[in-house]
């Protein structure tokens, strides 16, 4: 997504934590690409100057590893344009889109037709992630070879845990041949049964069939064996329960190649929430008790946790707009996750901004091995701009996805994106943050190009 605009960024906080950069600096971008980081650069000529807001941060681009763009298959729900364009509106520079489409990407042309819509779009960049069986049944591997070929980062059943543990084996040794980590969806089906809400107090109160946290923590050890007898790496997505850090945690304390995610909905929402039965709280994994919420956190200040997903998970509203058992599972979450986590993250105390690059940008970028996560000269200028003081009021009728699925939707959160930048190129300004105008005339002069790379 390269062009020839040179431009510098002046004026704001610079986190990188790759290079060990963390205070003020500006960045320089010439050719879709960084060629300096450092204070007070010279402008040159033809330099396109861009003064980042009072208090403004500039970061690696953040990529979201779990999300789901529904295309193809499902475009009333969303479609790869409106997705990404959800994404860089949330300050995602690059999102990772799950199999679990009709059809099933399990095979390169599915991964060609994203890749290809992606391209059209230009705007954030695109990996697919192909599935692990084919039609993510369970039985029979996909052409994994010819998946990583055609361009996945990773591979999963995503919704689907991979149940047979021989077949799961066999997965993480074959996509080890790619240096391609497995994403596992943790939850043992036999003991999930038809459960909608979290196993617990609320859930009987509120008479929600139950999703046990043992069912999530089962698979997850089954994972981490597996993975430390293979030495192969898995990742873990969207881990909800106290038990499961404490395994990933107990596994990377013995060597084992486990990395794992969580959400910001599962870091900041208890099963309380789904008194009056709003299906906007309906998630698999599903929210659980205040003391999960604690684990979690202490997994993400203690590095147990490697990132922050959205998984995000568009539905129409007709879908959920109905009872409870009869919803469909998900919540959407790439316009509202730098927001929440800036707020109920860093300016809680948490976790220091640092950290939450780490999260978001860093580590995303590691596990899938990507470009990205850095800000050192050469590579992509794939950059997030936030506002950390900015007042945003979630409202779902202004999202740029195509659904409305959210859990926060009327919350006021302290902190959001002012701006992105993906290949040099200014993909979104946020007319409610200081000194929009420069990032918006920036985008205005550049045009969108027809392929990405």
């Amino acid at each position: 997504m390269g062009d020839e605009t040179r431009m510098v960024l002046t004026g704001g906080h610079v986190v990188d934590p790759v290079n060990g950069v963390n205070g003020p600096a500006d960045v320089a971008i010439a050719d879709g690409r960084v060629v300096a980081v450092g204070r007070d650069l010279p402008i040159e000529p033809g330099m396109t100057v861009i003064e980042v807001p009072r208090h403004g941060v500039v970061c690696p681009g953040f990529i979201d590893m779990h999300a789901h763009l529904r295309e193809p298959g499902e475009e009333h729900k969303e479609t790869v344009a409106t997705g990404v364009a959800a994404a860089v509106a949330g300050g995602f520079t690059a999102v990772a889109c799950m199999p679990n489409t009709i059809p099933v990407n399990d095979h390169a042309g599915v991964t060609r037709l994203i890749q290809r819509k992606a391209a059209e779009a230009g705007l954030a960049r695109v990996y697919p992630v192909g599935a692990v069986t084919k039609g993510r049944d369970g039985e029979q591997l996909a052409e994994i070879g010819e998946l990583h070929a055609a361009g996945c980062v990773a591979i999963s059943d995503d919704g689907r845990p991979v149940a047979n543990a021989l077949l799961m084996r066999r997965a993480l040794e074959y996509a080890s041949m790619f240096d391609m980590p497995v994403v596992d969806h943790c939850e043992d089906r036999s003991l999930a049964g038809d459960g909608v809400a979290h196993e617990g107090y609320q859930g009987t109160v509120l008479g929600l069939r139950g999703l046990p946290a043992a069912a999530e923590e089962m698979i997850a050890a089954r994972d981490v064996v597996l993975s430390g007898c293979t030495g192969a790496p898995v990742h873990l997505a969207h881990l909800s329960t106290r038990g499961a850090v404490r395994v990933v945690r107990d596994g990377k304390s013995r060597g084992v190649s486990v990395t794992c995610e969580v959400t910001p909905h599962h870091l900041t929402l208890t099963d309380d929430r789904l008194v009056g039965y709003d299906t906007n709280y309906k998630m698999n994994p599903p929210l659980r008790e205040a003391a999960d919420i604690e684990g979690l956190l202490d997994g993400v200040r203690d590095g147990t946790v490697d990132c922050i997903a959205t998984d995000h998970a568009p539905h129409h509203y007709d879908e959920k707009g109905v009872e409870f058992d009869g919803a469909p599972f998900g919540v959407i979450g790439l316009e509202t996750a730098v927001s929440v986590c800036l707020d109920r993250l860093v300016h809680a105390g948490h976790i220091p901004l640092v950290r939450l690059v780490e999260l978001l940008s860093v580590n995303p970028a590691s596990i899938l091995r990507v470009s990205g996560g850095t800000l050192g000269v050469g590579v992509p200028a794939d950059i997030t701009v936030l506002a950390p003081d900015l007042a945003v009021t979630v409202d779902p009728s202004a999202f740029r996805s195509l659904a409305r699925n959210t859990p926060f939707g009327g919350w006021v959160l302290r902190g959001g994106v002012a701006a992105t930048l993906v290949g040099g190129r200014v993909v979104y300004a946020n007319a409610q943050a200081d000194g929009a105008g420069a990032f918006a005339n920036a985008m205005a002069q550049v045009p969108t190009p027809s392929t990405a790379s």
